[in-house]
Formats: C-alpha cells, structure tokens, sequence
C-alpha cells in the first residue's frame, strides 16, 4: 500500500510526477485554493483544446505547464458525490504514468469525499507485482512507506486515515486473491491470518485437521480429504470493551478447487484460485474493523480447505455430517462452498452473535443472473436489506434476491437430510437455500460474489483486473453503521 498524507503548501511550490486536478460538469478545472490564478487560467486553457470533460472518470493528460510536475491528470468529477470522487480518484490514479514517485491531489471537498478520495487513489494505483521478476523490493520497507508518495491538498489526518483503513482492508483482499495456489494453501492461510492477527491486536484460534475431526467438521473435512494439504479453520475476534453488539462474518476458503472428482474443465480452473475471496474478504475486514476501532465485536470465520482429485477425495453419493449434526449427501463434489460455509455458519451461530453474514465465491448462476459486477444477496428480509443499504451507501453493486421455499424440495435426499445440489435452474437461489437450513432462526444474510470477486476484463475506475476485493467496502460500512448506532 502506498502512503499518503496532507500538504497545505501552494501547488506552485510543490515538485511531483502527477498533480490530478478535477473537472466540473461545465468543462472547466474545479478552482483549488493552493493552485494560483495565472496557473490555473493557462490549465483551463489546455483543458478547453483537448476537449476535457466533467464526465466522471474521464481523464485528460497535459504537461505540468508553470508547475514543478511533470504531468497533470484531469479527471470527470460528475456530479461531485463522494461514489463520483471515488471513481475519479480511482481513474486518475491509473492515468499517472509508470511507477511514479509522488502524486498531488487538489480537488475540494469535505471529510466524506476526502475519505472516499483517498480509498479510490490508493485503490486505483494498487498492482500485484509480487511474482514479476523484474520488480524491486526492499526487505526493509513497510507497507505504509512503499510505493508511490501521496500528498491530498487540504485533508484532515482523520479523512486520510479513513480511506487508509477502507483501502488497506481492500488491497489486501486483492493480495490474498491474487496469490498462486501453490502458496496460499489452507496452512499458509492460517499462517498469514495469524501473523496479521498478532500485529493488530485481534485474538486469532486455528483448528487444525484433528480438532476438526474431533469436533465433527464434516463440511470442510470431507471438501478437504482429497488434498496433501490439509483443511483449516480459523477464527478471528475483535471485540473492543464495552462492546454492545457482535457480528459474525463467515467465509468461503477454497484455495484452489478443481472440483474433486467432479472435475471442472481445465479453462473453468484457471481462476480457481479465488475461490477463498469470501474467507479473504472475512479476514480483512475484522483486521480493518481493528485499525479503525470501531466499537462492534467481530467475529471471523475462515473455512480453508482445498478442492483436489485424489484417491482419499470425497466421491458423490458420499454422506457428511455437519458441524451440529445435520447430514448431507454429496452428488457433485464441486457444489462444495456450501459444505465449509454450512460447518462455519453453525459454529458462528452457536455462539449466539447478534448478525451473520456469510460471503463467498459461490455459484456460477450468480454471474448469469447478475453479471460480472453485481453480487447477489440473501436471507432474512432485513438484514438482507440492511447489507443492500450499505452495499448503496459505498457504491458496491448489490441486488436483493428471494429465497423461495419451493426449493427446498428439489435438496431432498432419499438417504440424508439433505442433498447438496438441486435442478439446473436458480442454482444461486437454491445454494442459499441450502445454507438456510443451518442457519436456524439467526439474524442471517448471504452474499454471493462469484463473479464480482475477481476481474478478467481491463480495469475500470478504481478497480484493476484480477482480485477485487469484493464485498470489503460494503462490511465495513455494515459494521460502521451498527457500531455508530
């Protein structure tokens, strides 16, 4: 993550490779108080010949004329919202050229839309160049200090520190998301859970494949037999004193899934290796309910296990028993999300939290019926809707979806309660469906974000191909709300 920080010095004063400057709806530069008049009319200037445009996120590159920098980004504010100040942030930061030192922003506004600014600059300039050969590393840098140097024109510390938080919970996801499966595992999961855990004051407890089986962990041990690597479970708690209220958050940890014995095609397995974007998203976000010292308790489940052909995987026909007893009969080994989600929901729920929410990369119907940017989400009507509004108000796309107990039928089992997988039709219906049944009458809602976790198209305002982070923003803002309330 790169640094950033506030500056109250005259723009003219300020030696930068970018300076992003925005545009307002009427095509002129929106006027900064540290960007003088002479620079500013000539900025205009240029702006008008090259056709520059308030459109948000559409940038515009022109020379640093009269100024110390080398280049200056102008981008669309729109209609100056803190969504359209993301966006732009977002889109400017793309426009910055390669690797640059240090980046001004001057655009005006409040404490929202600096925060919001913040999230979307840091997010915008993020890459993944972990196993490019010819990056540079500096084994003494910190997170905070590498990267390019970031500087707001007239922000508050707290506005700063805000996106700080809602960006480093976000690019972290997009890390674990983009990590090969040969080395995130369920075991290096943990690992990297723990050691994040420590350094942030959140108590972490990691059950190994024994105390599964000890304590009956059907789901995830039955989805992880096929692997040498064996499965996980993690949980993460941030609980501050005095804290009124506990939200549970369980995730779907599948580090690579070929599908087992029912074997994905060999193209369908090549972004198999974010399929533990949900467990991601859980863990980031009660590191970053950590960081901000939100007064809510957090609870997080991470359900780690890796989907392999072997000759110790599950078969279909095979019958589990889930964490709390409930038995299911396996007929596809890849329906197996729903199998680590069931044991990690009842062992969220038996600890009584006040909410629970699980996310997860969960079914391919879910990008059929909402494409590739847009989640689904379910359960009880409230709390689905509640995560709706907060999914709104961060500009996360998120559509409500029903629940309808017709399907419930299509799950019956001639020799378990339950089966994991129903008819061709509605499988992001009938996979939440699936999961309500051990849910019993918690305060429950399911987001599926199969497709929105991870992009294979070109990059779009703040978010870059690959890991996206899904889901992060829209936790955080979740558990903001109800620690405020």
């Amino acid at each position: 993550m790169t640094s950033i920080h506030a500056t109250s010095d005259n723009l003219s004063t300020l030696t930068a490779d970018a300076l992003i400057l925005g545009v307002t709806e009427d095509g002129a530069i929106s006027p900064h108080g540290q960007l003088d008049d002479d620079t500013l009319a000539g900025l205009n200037e240029l702006a008008s010949k090259l056709d520059a445009c308030g459109k948000v996120g559409s940038t515009t590159v022109v020379p640093g004329v009269g100024l110390s920098i080398k280049r200056v980004v102008l981008v669309g504010l729109g209609d100056g919202s803190t969504t359209d100040l993301r966006l732009a942030a977002g889109s400017a930061a793309r426009e910055c050229g390669k690797d640059p030192a240090s980046v001004v922003i001057a655009i005006e506004a409040d404490d929202e839309g600096i925060a919001a600014m913040t999230a979307g600059a840091l997010l915008g300039a993020y890459r993944f160049v972990d196993y490019k050969s010819d990056a540079e590393f500096d084994e003494d840098e910190t997170d905070e200090d590498s990267g390019t140097s970031w500087l707001v024109a007239g922000a508050s510390e707290s506005a700063l520190e805000r996106g700080r938080v809602v960006a480093g919970a976000v690019a972290g996801t997009r890390d674990l998301v983009n990590t090969p499966p040969l080395d995130l595992f369920p075991g290096s999961f943990a690992e990297i859970a723990e050691g994040y855990a420590q350094a942030m004051g959140v108590e972490a407890t990691v059950f190994d494949v024994q105390q599964l089986a000890e304590q009956g962990f059907g789901g995830i041990l039955g989805v992880g037999m096929g692997s040498s690597r064996l499965p996980r479970l993690v949980r993460l708690e941030w609980k501050p004193e005095g804290a009124k209220q506990t939200v549970a958050l369980v995730g779907k940890g599948i580090t690579f899934d070929s599908g087992g014995l029912s074997l994905k095609p060999p193209k369908s397995m090549e972004t198999m290796k974010t399929d533990m974007a949900g467990a991601a998203a859980v863990m980031h976000t009660v590191l970053g309910a950590a960081r901000a010292n939100l007064q809510i308790g957090v609870v997080g489940w991470l359900c780690l296990a890796e989907n392999m052909p072997s000759g110790t995987a599950q078969r279909p026909s095979d019958v589990i028993r889930i964490y709390g007893g409930k038995t299911v009969e396996v007929l596809n080994t890849d329906a197996e999300g729903r199998l680590v989600l069931a044991d990690g929901l009842v062992r969220a729920i038996e600890e009584n939290p006040d909410v629970v929410l699980d996310i997860a990369t969960l079914t391919g119907a879910q990008g059929v019926a909402l494409g590739t940017r847009t989640s689904g989400v379910m359960g009880v009507d409230e709390i689905r809707d509640e995560v709706v509004a907060a999914a709104n108000a961060v500009a996360e796309p998120m559509w409500p979806m029903p629940l309808p107990s017709h399907l419930l039928k299509q799950l019956d089992s001639k020799v378990a309660d339950l089966q994991n997988i129903a008819g061709p039709a509605g499988g992001m219906l009938s996979a939440g469906v699936f999961l309500q049944q051990f849910v019993g009458d918690a305060k429950w809602a399911h987001l599926d974000i199969a497709r929105p976790a991870y992009n294979e198209e070109a990059p779009f305002g703040f978010t870059p191909a690959g890991g996206t982070g899904a889901g992060v923003r829209t936790l955080l803002h979740f558990l903001e709300v109800r620690a405020n309330a």
